[in-house]
């Protein structure tokens, strides 16, 4: 018997919200998830594998599949370009295993777009103050690039209502519940429209 299609789960948020810590716990939590993994012209850090983490390429490279239409979604991001290869997601998404995503806000557009029945899931921190202690506490950036970094959060948490669902991580164990609520189908309270959101979303928002 064929397998279904497939669900796409497109996890984005703003730098410092701690998505990538959530999504290896969910991974971990959910193995049967399919993790797609980027193309990035940034350089990679010391703990990251080429072709594990993300492909690096250079950007000939990524200008190369831009114009061949190899991405699904790519933007720019702090200077660096990030993309999503089709043929990856769509071999997986056909062969009937679920598919996490992570990436920003701007590809999460371009994926609703070309996927409309993507379930798209958004991180925010719980407060301003905590979001700013999370990204001096990674140790890697001077007061400038935080400060930058900072602003540019901000920006990306006024999609919040964009998307499907939003989890808030302020308790870790509680956001990662959330999420895996969210891809095994329960996922109600974690929907965006919650009422109980909107306050939170504005003080991230507005300060």
């Amino acid at each position: 018997m064929k397998k279904d299609k497939g669900k796409l789960f497109v996890i984005a948020a703003p730098s410092g919200a701690g998505k990538t810590s959530l999504v290896r716990a969910l991974l971990e939590r959910k193995p049967e998830l399919q993790f797609s993994i980027s193309y990035t012209t940034r350089k990679p850090r010391p703990n990251e594998k080429h072709s594990h983490d993300y492909f690096f390429v250079d950007d000939d490279v990524f200008d190369r599949m831009v114009s061949e239409g190899k991405f699904l979604e790519h933007a720019k991001v702090f200077d660096n370009r990030y993309g999503t290869s089709r043929e990856q997601v769509e071999s997986i998404l056909d062969s009937g295993d679920h598919v996490i995503l992570e990436i920003d806000w701007q590809g999460a557009q371009q994926i609703r777009k070309s996927l409309p029945v993507c379930q798209t899931i958004f991180i925010l921190p719980p407060s301003r103050a905590e979001l700013e202690r999370r990204l001096r506490g990674r140790g890697t950036d001077n007061d400038e690039v935080i400060a930058r970094r900072l602003r540019d959060s901000v920006s990306d948490m006024a999609h919040w209502n964009e998307f499907e669902y939003v989890v808030v991580n302020d308790v870790f164990e509680q956001a990662l519940a959330a999420l895996v609520d969210i891809v095994e189908g329960s996922g109600e309270a974690s929907k965006s429209r919650r009422p109980d959101l909107t306050s939170v979303a504005r003080s991230l928002v507005t300060g």
